[in-house]
């Protein structure tokens, strides 16, 4: 009910009715049918009394209490045969959790943000992300900051060339946040308090594994320790690598992946780049090594001793 509604409901109970121009300031009082017309006088309104607006109001709500303890006494027997089966291992049973659909995945992710409580592991393969994305990435960061949890984000080198990737960096930088690159990555990771995990089942990422086996949690911790030891704080400048024949770090990166029998999807998949970006990069091989062919050009990649020149 509005401000002055309140004050011309107080005076109406107190006088009795209120002039229909008094109402009109405060809507909110027909829309909450609190007054009504007086039957001596059609410009004056009379107060209803306020246990009947009371009983008014709530009869709908005491209908939906109503209706929702007797859904929950149909939810009970219906579960009730099940309660007492147990299954034959129960230190095993929710040692892995499969998680079908982006709704759910998000539920139980949103669910091990709130119970986490010292840290979250993170690795986020692939390059610069939508600003809906980083918005809602931002927001929750704020969040578990904010809770004295501490965040370590592994990214791929692709992301230093994305602004809004650098401006999301720099708005939690303040915060218990590190973000490290790589040139490649695992598939996405999760880890909470090193004691649950989720990645992905799928390549679509539309089903998701919750992993709580300590064993299975405590191996993906140390992936990405080792991961983390190698990486480069976004922070600082990539150690500089000179070209080697013409060929840039990045392109000896692709022509490794290229001998190992990747395709260009893969390639750009693995190092965090579009695939028209990966091509321009095979264009700039062909060229240098002067190549007319795929088949060509993985022959003189392996005899141009460039993969060598990399270690």
């Amino acid at each position: 009910m509005c401000e002055a509604g309140t004050r011309l409901y107080a005076s109406a109970l107190r006088s009795g009715r209120v002039t229909r121009a008094e109402a009109a300031t405060a809507p909110c009082l027909m829309d909450f049918a609190l007054l009504h017309p007086d039957p001596d006088d059609p410009e004056w309104l009379r107060p209803v009394p306020p246990s009947a607006a009371l009983a008014q109001r709530l009869q709908p709500i005491e209908r939906e209490i109503q209706e929702r303890r007797h859904l929950t006494v149909e939810l009970t027997d219906v579960f009730e045969p099940f309660l007492n089966i147990s299954a034959q291992d129960p230190s095993t049973t929710h040692a892995i959790t499969v998680l079908e659909g982006v709704s759910r995945i998000n539920a139980a992710l949103d669910l091990a943000t709130m119970e986490c409580h010292t840290e979250v592991l993170t690795v986020q393969p692939g390059g610069g992300r939508s600003e809906h994305v980083l918005s809602e990435a931002l927001e929750r960061g704020k969040a578990v900051v904010e809770r004295g949890i501490s965040i370590r984000t592994l990214y791929q080198h692709t992301v230093r060339h994305s602004l809004g990737t650098l401006a999301y960096a720099e708005q939690l930088a303040e915060g218990k946040v590190e973000i490290r690159t790589l040139e490649e990555l695992i598939e996405r990771l999760i880890i909470f308090d090193r004691t649950v995990a989720y990645i992905p089942a799928r390549s679509d990422r539309r089903i998701a594994l919750e992993l709580r086996h300590p064993g299975l949690v405590d191996y993906l911790a140390q992936v990405f320790e080792h991961l983390w030891r190698r990486a480069t704080p976004l922070t600082e400048q990539l150690p500089y690598s000179p070209p080697s024949n013409g060929v840039t770090g990045v392109q000896r990166s692709i022509a490794r992946l290229l001998v190992e029998g990747h395709v260009d999807d893969s390639i750009a998949r693995r190092l965090g780049m579009n695939v028209r970006t990966c091509r321009a990069h095979i264009a700039k091989l062909n060229a240098t090594l002067g190549s007319g062919s795929r088949a060509q050009l993985g022959y003189l990649i392996a005899q141009s001793g460039i993969l060598e020149d990399k270690d």
